[in-house]
């Protein structure tokens, strides 16, 4: 059993933190902005809350995050109330939100300043991955601080994996959401096509996911694709922050993303409609009012 702090309980970090105390045993303090929040997952699994991330870090040998954005990210983190003024030497902060790579390098360069050790570690497998404990974590880091943290980490997931130094678990995450861009575009563009020639796509999906052209969205977003409904699953807002690392990181290394430019301004499109919280899935939605014009 370790001594664990957990720092944001949004719809991520809540079970997350739940399975480090129910299926790892492990000490538990959270932190969150919201106490009400905190204070209730204290209740549900016998653990502790704390009123800053500086107290909810004292004494622990890992730290986890998982926030909104960079800027989220050093607010818990840095300065007096932070977590990393709390922490002991030697401990781990492992940051599951999904960030740049350069605020991971930040973090990681102002955690070897204390003495302390860093793991960007972002995750993949959305609410259910994250409520099911099956979630895929991409690390970036120090060998010796991975292969310490693995353990604790495994508790709610299924994969985890080292990509290399510091950032390299937010690059691998960039390229899992390149991928997933693509894919959701197409996926909505072939029911898009298949409702407009008639066809019963829940027919012609039963045929096509058991060759090439099967995926995870085509297994788990088609029916509610075909229905209209995306009141569910990843966000488009969240999506396009990620999409913007991507974006932004491309331009410093020099890739080329000429799909994935496109679907990020298709996802503006998608927000025009008032699709901000929407399921990324809605980009049939936007075909789909684009039809009737």
């Amino acid at each position: 059993m370790a001594k664990v702090a957990f720092i944001g309980l949004g719809v991520m970090g809540y079970p997350m933190a739940g399975h480090l105390k129910t299926r790892g045993g492990h000490d538990v303090t959270v932190f969150n902005r919201t106490a009400a929040k905190a204070e209730r997952w204290a209740r549900e699994f016998s653990g502790l809350h704390a009123a800053t991330p500086r107290e909810a870090c004292e004494g622990a040998d890992f730290v986890f995050t998982c926030v909104g954005n960079d800027d989220d990210l050093r607010s818990v983190v840095l300065g007096e109330d932070g977590a990393f003024s709390g922490m002991k030497k030697g401990a781990i902060l492992i940051d599951n939100t999904t960030a740049s790579a350069e605020v991971a390098r930040e973090l990681d360069a102002a955690a070897r300043e204390r003495g302390l050790r860093f793991l960007d570690a972002p995750v993949s497998g959305g609410q259910a991955g994250a409520e099911n404990g099956v979630l895929t974590v991409m690390a970036g880091g120090e060998e010796a601080a991975f292969a310490e943290a693995k353990p604790v980490i495994e508790t709610y997931a299924r994969m985890v994996g080292l990509m290399g130094p510091a950032g390299s678990g937010q690059l691998t995450k960039m390229m899992n959401q390149i991928c997933i861009a693509g894919v959701v575009q197409g996926l909505s563009e072939a029911i898009h096509f298949g409702k407009c020639a008639g066809l019963d796509i829940s027919k012609v999906v039963e045929v096509i996911s058991k060759g090439a052209a099967g995926s995870w969205q085509m297994e788990n977003r088609h029916k509610t694709m075909d229905k209209g409904e995306y009141d569910h699953g990843f966000a488009v807002e969240w999506m396009r922050k990620d999409l913007g690392f991507c974006l932004a990181e491309a331009r410093r290394n020099g890739a080329v993303l000429p799909v994935t430019a496109l679907v990020d301004q298709f996802y503006g499109e998608v927000e025009a409609l008032g699709g901000r919280r929407w399921d990324t899935s809605a980009l049939l939605a936007r075909l789909e009012a684009f039809s009737k014009r």
